[in-house]
């Protein structure tokens, strides 16, 4: 068959719109006798009926996989140099208090950025000494509930945190462990990585201001310097980045060691999944090596010690582990000059996956209650908001015969979806499931009208306004 002109140049026609490609779909998913979609053994019909749709879904067996195997590749590639290293979840892609325990259940820690995170990890009884605290305008009131309940290690963002963090925990008699979060200047997003001087962002102090900020932080006795933080990226295909950043930061860490014992250095995360069958990201194992390889070359060269790493994975693990079901409303035939696009509304959109009208992000699409011998056709998945960028999946072929009532699943939903949700026209947040072993159970409830009313301070309140009387 022939491509739809209007479809992109990276988009091919698939030989069978039905199938489930194994690069951005959970490990469990797979279609029944009838064709239906399954996902952890339940069929989406059946999650549908029972939770409601929209619907987030996450395998959790397939998320427990990937934290098992993130973590296994970066302990031998650390291993293999003679170090070791920590792996932190970073919670910012996806987190609840059972996420939370899956990651640390398979050994890794976890990131947070704010007070509702690190209440979250708490509260899913994570142990204070694993998570670490990151944020570029922590107030005092986080920073005080950081240090008092024996948060691992903050991650200094300023020169004023340096203050406030020491403060806090000379005020309840603790040493605080830190991070000094650097721009080593080398700014990474998929395939290619942008190396200056500096780097201009919100995040982090310049390589050149770091030995001043150390030196501050080494003055206070109520705290404790761990090693330098570096966050280079996004959604990083290829190690080159991450390399020559190490490189660079290792440079000041050797500096800084005639100042004193550095333990760690944490290279941070921002490693690249597939959302589409025309991405082909580098794998964990390769990438953990080729990082590995330039630290221990670095230290060598410098005549160091090779440090403890740390590293911080979020999309990584969660994104290719979650799943997101709608039902489609109305179907829309566009015609642009001979070509036709078939605009499919579904009952969700940019209130529950905001990433492709903020960052243009390309996702896929499957009939989830059913397959079809239809050939292909070219669809963009539209969202029900008063946007016209509120858009699912710019492009992608479903059977020709997708009508109303029909379910979709768009795969690759489990990172920057539900903690970048919001209610806007008033619609809920979906609620999140767990499935494995062909169970579900519920996650994170849905938000009803009734939630979203109660709010509202003015609803229910009797009052009525005086009518306007002319006057002469």
């Amino acid at each position: 068959m022939t491509a739809n002109p209007l479809a992109p140049p990276w988009l091919a026609v698939p030989d069978d719109a039905n199938d489930l490609p194994r690069a951005v779909w959970p490990s469990s998913s797979a279609r029944t006798d009838s064709g239906e979609l399954t996902l952890g053994g339940v069929a989406a019909s059946e999650l549908l009926a029972q939770f409601g749709s929209p619907l987030y879904v996450v395998d959790e067996a397939d998320a427990r996989g990937r934290a098992r195997t993130v973590r296994e590749a970066f302990e031998r590639a650390s291993t293999r140099i003679g170090t070791d290293v920590t792996v932190y979840y970073a919670g910012k892609a996806f987190l609840c208090a059972a996420v939370a325990e899956w990651m640390t259940d398979e050994g890794l820690s976890i990131d947070v950025c704010s007070a509702g995170e690190f209440a979250v990890a708490l509260a899913a009884g994570v142990t204070p000494a694993r998570i670490g605290y990151h944020g570029n305008n922590k107030s005092l009131a986080e920073i005080d509930s950081a240090v008092e309940n024996g948060v691992g290690a903050i991650v200094i963002d300023s020169a004023i945190e340096v203050e406030r963090v020491a403060a806090t925990a000379a005020r309840h008699g603790v040493v605080q462990s830190v991070r000094l979060r650097v721009n080593s200047g080398v700014h990474a997003h998929t395939h290619d990585f942008l190396a200056t001087a500096h780097e201009d962002q919100k995040f982090g102090v310049t390589l050149d201001d770091a030995p001043t900020l150390v030196a501050s932080i080494r003055s206070y006795p109520s705290l404790r310097f761990l090693g330098l933080h570096c966050h280079i990226g996004s959604q990083i295909f290829g190690a080159d980045g991450f390399s020559e950043s190490a490189a660079r930061l290792l440079g000041v860490h050797a500096t800084l060691l005639e100042g004193g014992d550095i333990p760690e250095l944490n290279l941070g995360g921002g490693f690249g999944i597939a959302y589409t069958t025309a991405d082909d990201p580098t794998s964990i194992d390769l990438l953990a090596d080729q990082i590995a390889d330039i630290v221990a070359a670095e230290c060598a060269r410098l005549g160091i010690a090779v440090p403890h790493l740390a590293f911080e994975p979020g999309r990584l693990i969660i994104g290719p582990s979650g799943v997101t079901l709608y039902t489609v409303g109305t179907i829309k035939p566009v015609s642009v000059g001979d070509a036709v696009r078939t605009y499919v509304s579904v009952d969700g959109g940019m209130s529950d996956n905001v990433r492709p009208a903020l960052y243009g992000a390309d996702y896929s699409v499957r009939l989830a209650n059913r397959v079809s011998a239809a050939d292909p056709a070219l669809v963009r998945v539209a969202g029900k908001h008063c946007e016209s960028g509120d858009i699912v999946v710019h492009a992608d072929y479903l059977p020709g015969d997708v009508e109303p009532g029909d379910l979709l699943a768009v795969p690759v939903t489990g990172a920057y979806c539900w903690s970048m949700s919001s209610n806007y026209n008033y619609l809920g947040r979906p609620p999140v499931v767990a499935v494995v072993d062909r169970e579900a159970r519920l996650i994170m409830r849905g938000e009803t009208v009734d939630d979203l009313l109660a709010r509202d301070p003015g609803v229910g309140r009797q009052t009525r306004k005086a009518p306007l009387v002319a006057t002469h």
